[in-house]
């Protein structure tokens, strides 16, 4: 200390310090109400906004009222640098986890808006809030007065060691960055794998893609094992599709009125049915001249993949409805046997008649 500590320099300290947390109080709640007055609006950057002042002004304020305390006080000129020091790197503390906060919003939101749906891609979250971290926490140390020139150093010799033993973590993360960054597959897509496994995506994470099958289960898939799996992604390039569904009728029906009724009832169904595609064309295509009937194909627009079996069901009911209406049949296969008896040669005869005398 340059000189004695005085009454009148706790004063103005606790003065300081009771002002900038006052301060940090006041701006904590009109920021808050700023955030309600900010939902209302169209414009969603005025939320961001708020939002990372929120936790920057309170403890920038509070920090601002230490550090008019520390300079009321008759503190030595190293311990007034070291309190600075430290205030600063809390200042930086705060700045960095409210810049992880909103740059990771901002990224969920950009994931949102490419995917359209509500789940996110959570793996470029996840990296997006450690590189922030880690970025803060470097300045933090050089702040400090840590040099981090050795540090970056150990990192890059002990990188190596790390990253032989993570390959399979490691391969799992940059397949899953490789699946997003070429866009084969995106959260809410519906997709299926060679191995069998199906359904719609809902996260690709840092180590695996979860999947949640038409039973409600989730199903967790190495990003590895779904970067090198053949697939079918059923959402795209576009979630409409047509499916086909087979029909037969017998040989003594009128095509020509059976192409008719069957395509007034795939009209009504693509009308009535939700999930079907209302401007979808009809389209009945004979095929095949069967055992017992006339086989023919009937192509229905569904708008995603889940719909089929509503849509099929709903056609099937109304189609055998319509056909029983119009007396159009839709025979079952028969077949017609016939046992002929082989005739017995000559010298088996005397052997049959002493077979016959014996059961006498």
């Amino acid at each position: 200390m340059n000189r004695a500590l005085t009454l009148h320099d706790l004063i103005v300290a606790g003065i300081a310090v009771a002002a900038g947390i006052a301060a940090g109080v006041l701006l904590r709640a009109l920021l808050r109400w700023l955030g309600e007055r900010a939902r209302e609006t169209r414009w969603s950057g005025d939320d961001v906004i708020v939002d990372a002042l929120r936790t920057l002004a309170p403890w920038a304020a509070i920090a601002a009222g230490a550090a008019v305390a520390a300079t009321a006080l008759p503190l030595t000129a190293r311990v007034g640098h070291n309190v600075n020091v430290t205030l600063t790197a809390l200042l930086i503390l705060a700045a960095t986890l409210t810049a992880a906060r909103v740059i990771t919003r901002l990224v969920r939101s950009l994931a949102q808006s490419r995917s359209g749906v509500a789940g996110s891609a959570t793996i470029f979250v996840n990296i997006t809030r450690v590189v922030v971290l880690a970025m803060g926490f470097l300045v933090i140390l050089q702040t400090l007065g840590v040099s981090i020139a050795p540090l970056l150093t150990a990192l890059g010799v002990g990188g190596l060691a790390v990253a032989l033993a993570l390959q399979d973590t490691l391969a799992n993360l940059f397949a899953g960055v490789h699946i997003l960054a070429a866009k084969t597959v995106q959260p809410g897509d519906y997709i299926r794998l060679s191995s069998g496994e199906e359904g719609y995506v809902e996260d690709i994470n840092w180590r695996n893609t979860v999947v949640r099958n038409l039973s409600n289960n989730l199903v967790i898939i190495p990003n590895a094992q779904l970067a090198g799996t053949n697939m079918t992604n059923y959402s795209r390039p576009e979630q409409q599709l047509s499916i086909m569904v087979q029909v037969g009728v017998g040989y003594d029906s009128d095509l020509e009125h059976v192409e008719r009724v069957t395509n007034e009832v795939v009209e009504q169904v693509m009308t009535d049915i939700t999930g079907a595609v209302p401007d979808h064309e009809p389209a009945v295509r004979f095929h095949t001249f069967g055992d017992s009937r006339i086989g023919f194909t009937v192509i229905l627009g569904v708008g995603e993949f889940s719909d089929q079996y509503r849509i099929k069901h709903e056609f099937i009911k109304r189609l055998h409805q319509r056909y029983r209406a119009e007396g159009i049949s839709v025979p079952a296969p028969r077949r017609t046997v016939t046992v002929q008896q082989a005739e017995l040669p000559t010298s088996a005869i005397p052997h049959q008649r002493e077979a016959t005398e014996l059961i006498k």
